[in-house]
């Protein structure tokens, strides 16, 4: 789930307190899970490729979940767009952490810079969910773990320069 999936939009997403903003409250909730399935895989002892192997196969398993709507962070954008709403630090703090934790790991992969592949895999991440929104999500998860091992592999080969 690091990428966020989310059953619900964010105008039905819930409050954990009176008064507190729903959509908030649903975006620490979901930035608060995916961080703690990425400290588990970590914890693991896997090798980096494995930890995000290991992450990529549970957004997978969530975009081929019954019900599922997508990212609730690209949700919480494309409804309440730019830097004036509250939810717009907390989707791109979250899309911050996504992109730092990926990096991070290619970068044990291969001492090269890793930016440009995170970078492809947030937007892997992107295109899968809304692929299983719109189309087959079976296929859609299949379709991303393909290409996250296509990543995995022009990564170590350092494809990315």
């Amino acid at each position: 789930m690091v990428c966020s999936e989310s059953r619900t939009e964010p105008s039905a997403a819930r409050s954990a307190l009176p008064g507190e903003d729903p959509v908030l409250a649903s975006l620490d909730e979901a930035h608060r899970a995916e961080r703690a399935l990425a400290r588990e895989a970590a914890a693991a002892g896997l090798p980096a490729a494995d930890t995000i192997r290991a992450l990529s196969r549970s957004i997978a398993a969530d975009i081929r979940s019954p019900g599922s709507r997508g990212s609730l962070f690209l949700h919480a954008a494309a409804e309440r767009p730019g830097p004036g709403h509250p939810a717009h630090p907390a989707v791109v703090a979250h899309r911050r952490w996504l992109l730092d934790t990926v990096a991070q790991l290619l970068a044990r992969i291969r001492e090269t810079p890793a930016e440009a592949a995170a970078r492809q895999f947030v937007m892997l991440c992107d295109g899968a969910m809304v692929a299983g929104c719109l189309s087959d999500p079976v296929a859609a998860g299949e379709d991303f773990l393909r290409a996250v091992e296509a990543l995995l592999h022009a990564h170590a080969a350092s494809v990315f320069r």
